[in-house]
């Protein structure tokens, strides 16, 4: 048997950008930025490490995300570990692995008034309607 669950809790490090393709398919992508803290066994120093994940959302989802999340909103995201590879204007080969959201939790922000709201990929509601979305029991 085999699993790819990637979960990530952190802040929007942009806000999202949102594409439509020509079929009407649309994609929104975004960052998340996580830290982890430590101390060092030698020094007894703490330190500090951020790592930047990039997130795609496709759909009715991504496009939730792309209309009511900004810079710096705390997000939890579940998804699946996908690596694109795509060669270059240049002719290098580049790759990027990237987290595709299946849930998206909207944990808060830094505007007035907001509240943990819960989206998914198969229960996305109709857009820019969030008043069928599940409240979060956070």
């Amino acid at each position: 048997m085999n699993l790819n669950k990637a979960t990530i809790l952190g802040n929007l490090t942009h806000d999202p950008e949102v594409r439509t393709f020509g079929t009407g398919q649309s994609v929104t992508t975004f960052s998340v930025a996580t830290n982890a803290a430590w101390r060092d066994a030698r020094s007894k120093t703490l330190k500090q490490s951020t790592e930047f994940t990039p997130v795609v959302a496709w759909g009715k989802l991504g496009s939730i995300v792309g209309q009511y999340a900004r810079k710096g909103d705390r997000l939890y995201i579940e998804g699946r570990l996908a690596t694109r590879q795509w060669e270059g204007k240049d002719n290098v080969k580049r790759s990027r692995t990237e987290v595709v959201a299946q849930n998206v939790i909207f944990l808060g922000s830094a505007r007035k008034g907001a509240k943990p709201t819960a989206v998914s990929a198969t229960e996305a509601p109709v857009e820019g309607d969030l008043s069928r979305v599940p409240v979060a029991a956070v």
